[in-house]
This record gives C-alpha cells, sequence and structure tokens, in this order.
C-alpha cells in the first residue's frame, strides 16, 4: 500500500523539531508579506507624492505661499518635507539677521539634511527585516532538513531489514522544510532588492532637489542679507 504523502499529512506527522522549524518559517513568511505589502504602499505614495510636489515647486507660483499650504496641512513628508525643514530655517535664520549668503544657505541646507535623513529612514524601515529572512531562511529550512534526515536513518537502526518505504516519509518531511525555507527566502529577497533600489532612487531625487531648491535660495541670500545690514 502506497503511503500517503501529502503535504499537510507529512508536516502533522513531522517529528516536534521540524514541526517548530516549519512554524517558524510560517511566520517569517507572513511578516516578510505583510512587509511587502506595507512598503509597496509607502515607496508608490513617496514617489507620487514627489511628482506631485515637483510639479507644485516648478509650476513658478510663490514659494512662501507654497510653504504655508504645506504648513497648514501638517505631517509633510518626502519632498515637501525637505522644502517645508529648508525653507523654515532659511526664513527663521533672515529673520535672526544672519548676515552673510553662505550662513542663510549653510543653515538651509543642514535643515533639509536631517529631513532627509529622517525621510530616507522612514522609507527604509523594515528593510532590515526582509534581508533578515532572506539571508537566514534558507539555513533555518536547512536544520529542520538534516534533522528529519538524522530522525529518518536512525529509526532504521531498530529494524533487520530497512525498505525505502520506510525511509520515505521521513526524508519528505525533511525535504518540505528545505522547500519552505526556500519558499520565505525568495519573495523576501527579491522585495528587498527592489524596494532598495527604489529607496535609492527617490534619495538621489531628493539630493537633486536639495541642490536645485539651494540654488533658488541662493538668489535670494544675498538681498536677504542686504536687507539685514
Amino acid at each position: 500500500m502506497t503511503p500517503d504523502l501529502s503535504i499537510v499529512r507529512l508536516v502533522l506527522q513531522a517529528s516536534i523539531p521540524v514541526q517548530v522549524v516549519l512554524a517558524l518559517l510560517a511566520l517569517a513568511s507572513l511578516s516578510s508579506w505583510a512587509i511587502i505589502f506595507r512598503k509597496r504602499i509607502v515607496i508608490r505614495r513617496a514617489r507620487r507624492e514627489a511628482d506631485q510636489f515637483e510639479n507644485n515647486f516648478w509650476s513658478g507660483g510663490d514659494l512662501s505661499q507654497l510653504y504655508r499650504g504645506i504648513e497648514s496641512r501638517g505631517g509633510a513628508t518626502g519632498m515637501s518635507s525637505i522644502f517645508e525643514f529648508g525653507f523654515r530655517e532659511f526664513a527663521r535664520s533672515k529673520q535672526h539677521g544672519t548676515t552673510t549668503p553662505d550662513q542663510l544657505l549653510e543653515s538651509a541646507r543642514r535643515a533639509m539634511r536631517v529631513a532627509q535623513l529622517k525621510e530616507i529612514d522612514r522609507l527604509e524601515q523594515s528593510l532590515a527585516t526582509l534581508a533578515s529572512v532572506g539571508s537566514t531562511s534558507p539555513y533555518v529550512g536547512l536544520f529542520g532538513t538534516v534533522w528529519g534526515i538524522m530522525s529518518a536513518f536512525s529509526s532504521l537502526g531498530n529494524v533487520q531489514q530497512a525498505t525505502l518505504a520506510m525511509v520515505a516519509p521521513g526524508i519528505s518531511e525533511a525535504l518540505v522544510a528545505t522547500a519552505a525555507g526556500l519558499f520565505a527566502a525568495i519573495p523576501a529577497v527579491l522585495a528587498y532588492n527592489r524596494y532598495a533600489d527604489q529607496v535609492a532612487r527617490l534619495e538621489i531625487r531628493y539630493d537633486g532637489f536639495m541642490e536645485e531648491f539651494s540654488t533658488v535660495l541662493q538668489r535670494h541670500a544675498p538681498r536677504s542679507s542686504a536687507a539685514a545690514v
């Protein structure tokens, strides 16, 4: 009679260590998929907001009005946050009587850099978890595989004649652990590489905007400085 080697039956009949390994891999897989869907929403929103803000910024409108609109909404993120921090610091330094253009620009650039670092940290949140799942899951599955094979062959010590049917269930449950490790690792690795690249591209866009905005502020700095003398 052919033994039932369905996945569910193999998991239910597996040894306790193998079941623990499979439970850990299932938890890691669910966690990584939750992160994958959440980061997809966050990064898509960041790219969309960057596109919208750049359209508003380069539309030729008044920057003071743009700043007041962002400040009134509260909770600005991404490129809007970088602009808000830079413009606020520029206006504050001007109001306090900063006399040189270099001081005005440097204070604004420091504020924008702080906002950029906060934004990149927000976008990179949980990416380390995906990297950890992708790098460790195969080894966790391999541990379950080794344990299952050891259990399968150790059970042959109590019989006089070994057959393939006797070791097939144990080896099968061991291979299920390997498959579960790969199932958890592959999506996590692919998602991590994709999202890390998208975050890096957003960081380049933020750097470019900071340089462009600094050029705009530089045109206003001499007049502001002269008025403060």
